[in-house]
């Protein structure tokens, strides 16, 4: 209800406008696997998370950020239920894999943070996953680069405190998730997110953490000198999984 109020008051401030046509400069691009096989996780629930992502998509795909609006993932997609169409998927619940409707849509959150991480917008509510669940099986990016999604009280929001408008493009291919983030004017400066201090460690109680911090390098791109590298996140996890895994 605190969320629902939030958005009353502040309706006007919010992303709202979808455009089938895109902006003209690319600010950053990537793709991210639909279906894995992952320990003790039925493979139907991957295949549901689809048709939640397709659903999530069709709410999000084309909308532009106008300067000083907030995009709110939840204020645009809505409540993932049943009625609205939204299947059975894998959730995540205290580090345990369970099956709730609107399943699998921390994909696209994944993805929207990461996109957002190479650009100016100004991440403004990100939620970090408490677990650690799954090893790194051809991880692509660093730990910790990922944004947990719960209806409506985690969501994702940015703001854009530039004077250009953004815009996400989103679709799906048979095999993948893409994205691409878009700018009115050609973009000015490039990005390179890492990760430093990385440490996996047993604790006093029996279990494992695992820890990190989350760096970004923003560079001028026509001469590619250093503007700053200044930490953006930091991470700490529970593992539950054993970091001492046979090949």
């Amino acid at each position: 209800m605190k969320r629902w109020w939030k958005w009353q008051k502040e309706k006007k401030d919010f992303s709202k406008t979808q455009k089938s046509i895109s902006l003209n400069h690319l600010v950053f691009k990537h793709e991210s696997t639909l279906l894995r096989k992952l320990k003790n996780v039925d493979m139907w629930l991957q295949h549901n998370k689809i048709t939640n992502l397709q659903l999530a998509i069709d709410r999000l795909d084309g909308i532009v950020i106008q300067p000083n609006e907030t995009f709110s993932f939840w204020h645009l997609v809505g409540n993932p239920t049943k009625k609205r169409g939204f299947k059975t998927g894998m959730v995540l619940e205290n580090g345990k894999v369970k099956e709730g409707t609107g399943g699998g849509l921390c994909q696209l959150g994944n993805l929207l943070f990461w996109m957002t991480l190479h650009s100016p917008l100004t991440i403004s509510e990100r939620w970090r996953h408490s677990f650690d669940v799954f090893p790194d099986v051809n991880r692509k990016i660093p730990f910790g680069c990922g944004a947990t999604l719960s209806y409506n009280y985690i969501d994702f929001q940015l703001k854009n405190e530039t004077q250009q408008a953004f815009q996400f493009k989103l679709w799906l291919s048979d095999t993948k998730l893409h994205g691409k983030l878009l700018s009115e004017f050609e973009p000015t400066c490039s990005y390179e997110v890492y990760e430093a201090e990385h440490r996996m460690q047993q604790e006093v109680w029996g279990g494992y953490t695992r820890h990190n911090i989350i760096y970004r390098k923003v560079l001028e791109k026509e001469h590619h000198t250093l503007i700053s590298d200044e930490p953006i996140v930091e991470n700490h996890a529970i593992m539950m999984y054993s970091p001492l895994l046979e090949n």
